[in-house]
């Protein structure tokens, strides 16, 4: 699949920047599939106006792949975007592992109507710049890229910006999550999209979340011979936006009206990091970033519990202390009231 093959309201949808969650993984006590919740989450997200869904990512968790769960959470997710609004859906498949592996996830996502692949390259530690970049073309010839820049701390690996002048000439390459939670390394990715002359085909998405609002307010400005070119982070693919999501997309919106940046809006930046550092956890490495994002979905009643596929994952000491702390601080960047008004029928 090539991405001119991808709907063009849908590349329009990517293009122009839009709300995509990280879409997480409902499960019961016995840490089960439950998939009356996976489809009620899916609904809250089209609901609350996401213009697209990241399944099979992160926060989906890369241990579905050893559950046998890849495939039935992608599919689940992908009917719900055909079937609960009718507008255009980007449906992105986290890929994983080694060529081989990323090649047959591909094929799955292609066949429930994804339209992209976003690319772990966690499982190439160790490997050289040139040895990445075949990987990446190898994918990319059987399915549309994003591209994904993983922090460290959860698995990534450093990749300078050579790399991502090199991933973004393959030319099935539509856009860049950029989650380094670093700003020299977010710029790395910007000088080697500026250097592969690929700003109008690849767009920008964070992944940042200790930046979402700067990273979405401020261009980036890059060399290119004797050239200023300045590339703008359209959109967000964020764990972070798997809550309070209604509220993220009128962010969004907000950010895109924005003619001149006051005060107020530079200092909402630190707002939402601050919300983020109780969600992910930071007090402990990360360590609680899924059932963090968990626990805010099970206040609200969309989600049972905060059960993740490998028990020893859970909310870390004082983390639901942290959760309360953010809660009460920032009253109008939560959509409680949204979601209590349509849960009994996403749940339905």
């Amino acid at each position: 699949m090539h991405f001119s093959q991808i709907p063009a309201d849908v590349l329009e949808v990517l293009r122009r920047g839009t709300v995509i969650p990280a879409h997480p993984l409902a499960l019961d006590a016995n840490r089960r599939l439950d998939p009356r919740r996976q489809r009620a989450l899916a609904r809250y997200y089209l609901d609350a106006g996401s213009g697209g869904l990241a399944v099979g990512v992160h926060a989906t968790q890369f241990a579905i792949r050893e559950a046998g769960l890849y495939e039935p959470v992608l599919k689940l997710a992908a009917e719900e975007a055909r079937s609960w609004v009718k507008r255009p859906v980007l449906l992105v498949a986290g890929l994983s592992g080694k060529t081989d592996q990323a090649k047959k996830e591909s094929v799955v996502a292609r066949a429930h109507g994804y339209h992209a692949g976003m690319l772990s390259l966690a499982s190439m530690k160790g490997a050289s710049v040139d040895e990445l970049i075949a990987h990446c073309a190898a994918v990319a010839a059987e399915f549309p890229l994003v591209g994904f820049y993983l922090q460290p701390a959860v698995g990534g690996i450093h990749l300078p910006a050579e790399f991502w002048r090199r991933f973004c000439e393959i030319e099935n390459v539509i856009a860049i999550k950029i989650a380094p939670f670093n700003r020299y390394r977010t710029l790395d990715v910007a000088k080697g999209l500026v250097a592969a002359r690929a700003e109008q085909r690849v767009t920008l998405y964070t992944g940042n979340d200790d930046h979402i609002v700067l990273d979405l307010l401020v261009p980036l400005a890059v060399k290119r011979g004797a050239d200023e070119i300045r590339v703008r982070i359209k959109g967000g693919l964020l764990g972070h936006w798997s809550v309070w999501t209604k509220r993220a997309v009128e962010l969004l919106e907000k950010i895109r009206k924005t003619e001149s940046i006051d005060a107020e809006m530079l200092a909402l930046d630190s707002k939402v990091t601050d919300a983020n550092s109780a969600f992910f956890d930071v007090a402990h490495d990360f360590a609680g970033c899924i059932p963090g994002c968990h626990e805010v979905l099970r206040r609200q009643g969309l989600l049972e519990g905060t059960w993740c596929l490998d028990p020893d994952e859970r909310l870390s000491p004082g983390q639901a202390a942290e959760i309360d702390r953010v809660c009460a601080a920032y009253p109008e960047m939560n959509d409680d009231a949204f979601v209590r008004e349509n849960r009994a029928r996403w749940l339905s």
